[in-house]
């Protein structure tokens, strides 16, 4: 009994067998939202539930991401990896994959709520953007009246950064595919993309928003958390062939990433969790672009600047990490709104089938998180947006009906 707590102190295993493998390469990007993969690495949570030779490997793209998993780590791809919430859905259809090829994948957690932001350049700074786009509308039609092209970044179509700044756009009387013209950027490249003039407004998690504000090059015209608070983003999925192949090994997975995402939520660690994830091997970023919006201080860089506010990212605190089915249910519809899926496409089926928070339920059991921290229900329920509009997970298409701006015809 002795040798076997000292192998697993916290008892993991001490119902099951342990992992079958002690390796996997999990891909990340340079994104804060990554931070429970780096933590769980730095900290030892892998390693202490069975898996020390996990690897976390940068990646350069979300469409890198989404080709390394197409590949798995026995064709020298990655076996999974911090990612963008709709990704599993839009590869498992095999709707962004090379000749349409599905590779499926679960949804094992979510990794955090919140704290992504909308970026706008200087020449808009005069104009009071915030949540609300519609000043934007007259400054964009005048740019395209002088023959120039309004650009909008984000980092991958279909992507929880592409669907706010669509949101956000569509809201303000903007069409995304229209009015703009959308532009793929890998979150590092954002903001010297924009110190260049390739474009008008963008969309991504931090640092990067804050890094703009600090270098003078553009201001936040909101967080994402304006648009809807409490939101989901990024996840952790996995190729299902490795979990069904490796089920321990992916609960042990799962285990340490909710262990590090416990300790990222601590405001006492926000601190050294910026500085781990600032340093050259990870995110190669100041610790001064990344500490203040960790901890909520919002410097907008038009003039507005607030502390404390409650657009911090959350880890594990109000469910954070536990990945609700209603939530990817509004990923998929968003995704019928934009043409990226069908609009007969059965939405819960497909959730059901790749969404596993039954394996977070396991994982949330062995490590013996309290009662209070596990939701009673697979839906969070209905989810209201800053313009009023009501998402009801039981009436998907109610939703899309209500929406003005949009591709699909339903």
């Amino acid at each position: 009994m002795s040798a076997a707590k000292a192998a697993f102190p916290a008892g993991a295993f001490a119902q099951s067998a342990g992992p079958e493998v002690k390796k996997a390469i999990l891909g990340y990007i340079a994104l804060m939202d990554a931070a429970p993969l780096v933590i769980a690495k730095e900290k030892g949570f892998f390693g202490k539930h069975g898996m020390p030779d996990v690897e976390v490997a940068k990646q350069a793209s979300w469409g890198a991401t989404r080709d390394n998993i197409v590949l798995g780590s026995e064709s020298n791809g990655i076996d999974g990896a911090h990612i963008l919430s709709p990704m599993p859905y839009l590869i498992s259809t095999g709707k962004v994959t090379q000749n349409n090829v599905p590779t499926p994948m679960y949804l094992l957690a979510r990794l955090n709520l919140d704290a992504q932001a909308i970026s706008v350049a200087n020449e808009y700074k005069d104009l009071k953007v915030t949540a609300d786009a519609s000043p934007l509308k007259a400054a964009f039609e005048r740019k395209k009246a002088e023959g120039k092209e309004v650009k909008v970044a984000m980092t991958f179509p279909g992507g929880t950064h592409d669907l706010w700044i669509r949101y956000w756009l569509a809201a303000g009387g903007i069409d995304p595919d229209k009015d703009v013209s959308t532009i793929v950027v890998p979150p590092p490249q954002m903001v010297a993309n924009m110190k260049v003039g390739n474009m008008d407004a963008f969309c991504v998690a931090e640092p990067w928003n804050e890094q703009l504000v600090n270098q003078g090059i553009g201001f936040t015209a909101c967080t994402t958390g304006e648009i809807w608070f409490g939101h989901p983003e990024k996840a952790l999925g996995l190729r299902a062939a490795w979990v069904d192949k490796y089920p321990n090994a992916a609960k042990a997975l799962l285990m340490a990433v909710m262990e590090a995402q416990q300790w990222c939520d601590k405001i006492e660690n926000k601190q050294e969790m910026s500085e781990i994830v600032g340093r050259r091997q990870w995110f190669n970023v100041p610790v001064a672009d990344i500490i203040g919006r960790a901890k909520g201080d919002i410097n907008y860089g038009n003039g507005r600047v607030e502390k404390g506010t409650k657009h911090y990212m959350k880890f594990w605190s109000e469910h954070a990490s536990y990945p609700f089915k209603s939530h990817d249910q509004w990923f998929v519809t968003e995704d019928i709104r934009w043409g990226k899926f069908e609009p007969a496409t059965d939405v819960k089926a497909l959730v059901d089938k790749v969404n596993r928070e039954d394996l977070w339920r396991e994982a949330a059991k062995a490590l013996s998180v309290p009662a209070s921290d596990i939701p009673a229900s697979s839906s969070r329920g209905k989810e209201t947006f800053f313009d009023g509009k009501v998402f009801d997970p039981n009436d998907h298409m109610a939703y899309l009906k209500s929406l003005t701006i949009k591709r699909a015809v339903v």
